[in-house]
């Protein structure tokens, strides 16, 4: 055991401030439904490639020259390679635009409110796309749409809650992630299979749209700085501070090994079950996948960050800790996902989204601690930025075309799993710096 860090947590408020659990409440709601939007799609992946790919006959010039050009490349069929491209539109617009929406000079609810009025209404577009070109198109403005919301409203959660209880906050915030995910791989099998895959993208529109407009009832929380650095620097300037700062960096870079994995996994798991291992119907398939996904998550996000919070005052860098470890768990798990014959894989499945769930709370938690607080937004738009661009924009594809070039999708699972394990070493490397770089953020703005 090492010795008693410095506390970062008795600078600053020590209670959350009037309003925190109502801002709790409806932005758990909306970023449920924003991980239901996104995870519809992989449910429903093989009836859309069965709809507006498998008949080349019927696909417009651009989608079926796109389809004989990579399936030239690879050997083979390109299907794989397409889909992904779905993946891949939601996450470039939604990266691109994330910085530029995060510093708009407006009020933080009515970005918000904006932000999911349009990926809501632009998930219901997708339901209507009548080829593979506009569904391509929708997928982008849903991407758009998150990226109003995505970098915004962590940074409010994490004015509400003071250091000592963010990462208990944060993990609630971040439960959205496994139940929403669950919820969107079983709505879109249920539905999918039933009503077909359009009235999966159809279902979310409603919710969401009532959501987006209860953020217009909201006030911020109150600024705590007496002086704002957001309104004394340039973003450029804001970029290099960040780029500068330990933890930030190292926590980035973990944090986009992480996504590359799980971005990549997550979109072909429910396929893969499926259509490579022949364990069940893809509604099944989703329906378990979705159970497990909601069980692990649930357990370990809420764990993860009440175990990174307790810790701190008996470890340095204990965010950093809790997150590199269940990284390193996580991969022989996700490596004997692809060796393990199901359904005793699904052991496995489950293992391996319980780790990989354990470090949202903490490592999110860790960037907030280390970034003086009005410079928050923008530095949470530069982690989405860095995450997604080399991350799980890339993954899907990379999956994809492996699939397509070898005809096995477990050999791509397991390139992509090793990075799992990078993942958590540079965790575990980074936590050396966690506590020095809180307690400088926490005395920039006092």
């Amino acid at each position: 055991m090492s010795q008693t860090p410095p506390d970062p947590s008795q600078s600053g408020p020590q209670v959350a401030l009037p309003g925190a659990k109502a801002a709790m409440a409806l932005l758990l709601g909306i970023n449920l439904f924003n991980y239901i939007d996104r995870q519809v799609l992989s449910a429903v992946v093989p009836q859309i490639k069965e709809s507006l790919l498998a008949h080349q006959d019927h696909a417009s010039p651009v989608v079926a020259f796109l389809l004989k050009v990579l399936g030239t490349m690879l050997g083979g069929n390109a299907e794989n390679t397409m889909v992904s491209l779905l993946s891949m539109a939601f996450l470039v617009s939604y990266i691109i635009a994330a910085p530029l929406l995060s510093s708009l000079p407006v009020k933080r609810w009515w970005i918000i409110c904006g932000g999911v009025i349009i990926w809501s209404l632009a998930s219901g577009g997708s339901g209507m796309a009548t080829g593979f070109g506009i569904l391509l198109l929708t997928r982008c403005l849903v991407g758009i749409g998150e990226a109003a919301y995505g970098p915004v409203a962590p940074s409010i959660l994490a004015d509400y809650f003071p250091v000592a209880s963010r990462g208990k906050a944060l993990s609630w915030f971040y439960l959205a992630i496994p139940v929403g995910s669950a919820l969107g791989f079983v709505l879109g099998g249920l539905v999918g299979s039933t009503l077909g895959w359009q009235w999966a993208f159809y279902v979310v529109v409603p919710p969401g749209i009532i959501l987006g407009l209860l953020c217009l009832l909201m006030k911020d929380p109150r600024v705590p700085p007496k002086q704002s650095l957001a309104r004394e620097q340039s973003r450029m300037t804001q970029y290099r501070g960040f780029l500068k700062n330990r933890s930030f960096v190292l926590n980035t870079l973990a944090m986009t090994l992480m996504t590359f994995a799980i971005g990549g996994m997550a979109f072909w798991m429910p396929t893969y079950i499926h259509e490579y291992r022949n364990a069940g119907s893809l509604a099944s398939v989703n329906i378990i996948f979705g159970a497990i996904l909601v069980l692990s998550g649930l357990t370990a996000t809420l764990l993860g960050g009440y175990l990174a919070d307790k810790l701190a005052p008996r470890f340095k860098g204990s965010y950093f800790l809790v997150s590199g470890w269940a990284m390193v768990l996580a991969f022989p798990a996700c490596l004997g996902i692809v060796y393990v014959p199901f359904p005793t894989a699904w052991i496995l499945v489950f293992l391996a989204c319980f780790c990989l769930f354990f470090n949202t709370g903490p490592s999110n938690t860790a960037l907030a601690n280390v970034i003086a607080p009005s410079l928050r937004p923008s530095a949470f738009a530069l982690n989405i930025l860095i995450i997604h661009l080399f991350g799980d924009v890339l993954s899907p594809l990379v999956i994809g075309v492996i699939t397509d070039a070898t005809g096995s999708m477990s050999k791509a699972f397991m390139v992509v799993s090793v990075l799992v394990l990078v993942g958590g070493v540079v965790w575990l490397w980074a936590s050396r710096h966690l506590d020095q770089d809180t307690n400088k953020a926490s005395k920039l703005e006092q």
